[in-house]
């Protein structure tokens, strides 16, 4: 991506990107019912279900270097706001290890504390996320669970897999391709302005995925796969979100302006 990608720039994989796609799934509206609709009302049934608690991965694949950033925390898809603990593994030398990152995620905002590269500990980061060429999908080191969810409004093609069992729940596993510009589109207002960002950043519009919902459509788990060129380098990202605990506490407290960090902070 052009610019400083916040976190994954930690892991030196943050410059120009493009997004390529693996070849697109055959539509299927497999049992049981329309596997596109189901996948496309992803989002909405999660703003019916309210909050949830969340779990993320990203894991990024360069040069035979494999690197794998973890996330905790409760989202509120009503309000489209989260908070997430986010882990990143050891420098590739093993020396060095990084305070976990507090990231407060907000419509058309991403909060970060612990962030590092000379920002004081007391201090947040306050990121544009329409401003990014990715749209925070996976600046951040996680992807923001409702655009996750709204991403999947721009299924085009959808397989029907087969009925599993995640975490003791009954899923329905859906494989396919989304269109970011299309979901971008048909996003909720919360979800465009960042969506409609990555849809202009990425070199190609179409991201496989793996999605998993639940007996009442609720999304349990998604698996986004992209492709960038970073300095002449194919670097894969593959990015897990985890949904479960529907109903949980996820109350979120953007900070005040004094406690964001105004000074420049290092590549």
């Amino acid at each position: 991506m052009g610019g400083v990608c916040a976190v994954v720039a930690v892991l030196g994989a943050g410059a120009s990107t493009g997004c390529s796609a693996g070849k697109d799934a055959v539509a299927d509206a497999g049992p049981p019912g329309d596997a596109v609709a189901a996948v496309r009302s992803a989002a909405d049934v999660l703003a019916l279900a309210g909050t949830s608690k969340a779990r993320t991965s990203m894991e990024m694949a360069a040069g035979g270097t494999r690197v794998t950033i973890r996330g905790e925390g409760a989202y509120d898809f009503r309000r489209s706001m989260g908070h997430l603990r986010v882990v990143l593994p050891k420098d590739p030398a093993g020396a060095d290890e990084h305070r976990p990152i507090t990231e407060l995620l907000a419509p058309g905002a991403l909060y970060m504390k612990n962030r590092g590269a000379g920002v004081p500990a007391d201090k947040w980061v306050r990121v544009d996320t329409t401003t990014l060429q990715d749209g925070n999908l996976v600046t951040g080191g996680a992807t923001d669970p409702a655009a996750a969810a709204e991403l999947l409004r721009g299924a085009r093609t959808v397989t029907y897999v087969g009925q599993e069992e995640l975490a003791g729940v009954k899923v329905t596993h859906y494989r396919g391709t989304a269109d970011i510009a299309h979901a971008a589109k048909a996003a909720s207002p919360r979800a465009r302005g960042a969506l409609a960002a990555a849809a202009k950043g990425f070199t190609k519009d179409t991201v496989p995925f793996d999605v998993y919902l639940d007996e009442e459509g609720r999304l349990r788990k998604v698996r986004h796969q992209f492709s960038f060129v970073n300095q002449g380098r194919s670097v894969a990202v593959a990015s897990t979100t985890l949904l479960y605990a529907f109903g949980a506490p996820a109350d979120v407290t953007l900070p005040r302006r004094g406690d964001i960090y105004a000074g420049k902070i290092r590549a």
